[in-house]
């Protein structure tokens, strides 16, 4: 007989699960700060309250209600035991007198009975529990009890040699009935206390939102108006980025006076060099020379274009439909075929001077190297999503982030052209990137490239 194998199967150790568990319970959490906060603040004071109330029930409630049970119990056993040991109270007029001042119950002898059927018990009742566990250990007898019937009393029989004793009892007597008060105070006051958490957690979480919404806005152009406010942690982040700011724009300040300090002096020396060539005798060399200048020119041009970025403009509500087709008009003059479409809200928050340069190289581009130009535009979301497709010869994957490289012209890519400085597609990026948006390449449904402008509006 062969020996019995068995095969072992890999236990993941502890940490792998912990892991697993914990990943589980990130992706159910909330993502936000308020909801997180009310999550630090409510678990806690559920947690607590939930042992009280438990504490509570298994200790207090319930070992009060057996003591009542028990003292009821103890009083029925000892009117039955006088009833038996005295016979010839056959009636039980006194006992039911005695009961009635003394004990507080209601007693009556039921001659020649027998118990009811048992009725439905409860689902939940700590009383009939309770009850019945005392009837049994300090009677022993036959018994039946509704605790159900009345809700304010209840009623016990027990079953003698050839009657039935039944007493009726209020509930009080054998049951903790104002214990629930306890409970109602607790979730009262604590959901009161959770409001008055909750109205100060809001004033907290607002510096913060009001600070993320002021970043957003700075990094997408825009004027704000941001003061400081909250904690002083929050003030201190506050204060921070507007220092933060203010650097940035001193810097930018600072380089665009330099940029057009040497635009000046550059523009003069070229203007010295177009007055000396137009002094001399027109020949060809002459000719070849003023071509040079000009591209030098144009060249210096999208240079401070490029450096200069459009920082100083500021953000406005721009008429995308008209502005696009201005540019499809002026795309259509010089021989091209454009088609146009917009869904959506036309208006959209930009700089528009930047905005219209960014648009401008993207058609110039597309114009340069195809026949057909197509402009779709999307902004029924957040965002607006432009795509500007032409069925020119397109540029090859592996090229498509290098062209928005500043100065990088490729032998046989599209920004290759005469008298170009390889800086369109670095300046359209850079002011996109500047409104908080970006700018892909990809293949075009006409055969060339598409680029695909995405902003928040």
């Amino acid at each position: 007989m062969k020996p019995l194998r068995l095969r072992a199967f890999p236990i993941p150790p502890p940490t792998a699960a912990l892991d697993w568990v914990a990943r589980r319970l990130a992706g159910a959490l909330p993502k936000g700060l308020y909801a997180r906060s009310l999550i630090i603040i409510i678990a806690p004071v559920v947690l607590l309250q939930s042992v009280i109330a438990y504490v509570f029930m298994e200790r207090h409630w319930q070992l009060v209600t057996r003591r009542l049970s028990s003292a009821v119990t103890a009083d029925i056993a000892a009117l039955i035991d006088v009833y038996e040991t005295y016979p010839q109270d056959r009636r039980a007029e006194t006992l039911s007198r005695i009961a009635s001042e003394r004990l507080n119950l209601d007693i009556d002898i039921l001659p020649d009975a027998t118990l009811p059927p048992p009725g439905p018990k409860p689902f939940f009742s700590i009383l009939d529990e309770a009850l019945s566990d005392e009837i049994k250990r300090q009677i022993a007898r036959p018994y039946w009890i509704d605790t159900v019937g009345r809700s304010n009393l209840i009623e016990i029989r027990v079953q003698l040699d050839r009657e039935v004793m039944r007493v009726i009892a209020r509930r009080s007597q054998a049951y903790a009935s104002n214990s629930h008060i306890f409970l109602l105070w607790m979730g009262g006051s604590s959901l009161i206390l959770l409001g008055i958490a909750i109205l100060f957690l809001r004033n907290q979480i607002r510096p913060i939102l009001k600070l993320a919404e002021a970043a957003e806005s700075f990094g997408k152009g825009r004027e704000i108006e941001f003061r400081p406010r909250g904690a002083r942690e929050v003030r201190q982040a506050g204060h921070a980025f507007i220092e933060m700011k203010r650097r940035i724009e001193r810097a930018i300040e600072q380089r665009t006076a330099m940029l057009n300090g040497v635009s000046h002096d550059l523009r003069t020396i070229l203007t010295r060099f177009k007055l000396s060539l137009a002094l001399l005798d027109q020949t060809p060399e002459v000719e070849d020379l003023k071509r040079d200048i000009d591209e030098m020119s144009r060249m210096l041009e999208a240079y401070l274009a490029f450096a200069r970025g459009d920082a100083g403009e500021q953000a406005v509500p721009t008429d995308l439909k008209a502005l696009l087709t201005e540019l499809k008009g002026d795309a259509e003059r010089q021989g091209h075929a454009v088609s146009l479409t917009i869904v959506g809200d036309p208006m959209v928050t930009v700089r528009p001077d930047a905005f219209r340069r960014l648009l401008v190289n993207l058609l110039s581009n597309a114009a340069r190297h195809g026949e057909t130009i197509a402009i779709q535009a999307n902004h029924e979301t957040r965002w607006l999503v432009l795509h500007v497709d032409d069925d020119g010869p397109g540029i090859p994957p592996d090229l498509r982030e290098e062209v928005f490289k500043p100065f990088v012209r490729l032998d046989e890519a599209r920004n290759q052209d005469e008298g170009g400085s390889g800086l369109g597609l670095a300046i359209a990026r850079d002011i996109a990137r500047s409104h908080g948006g970006d700018i892909t390449l990809e293949d075009s449904p006409l055969g060339g490239l598409r680029a695909t402008v995405r902003l928040p509006a």
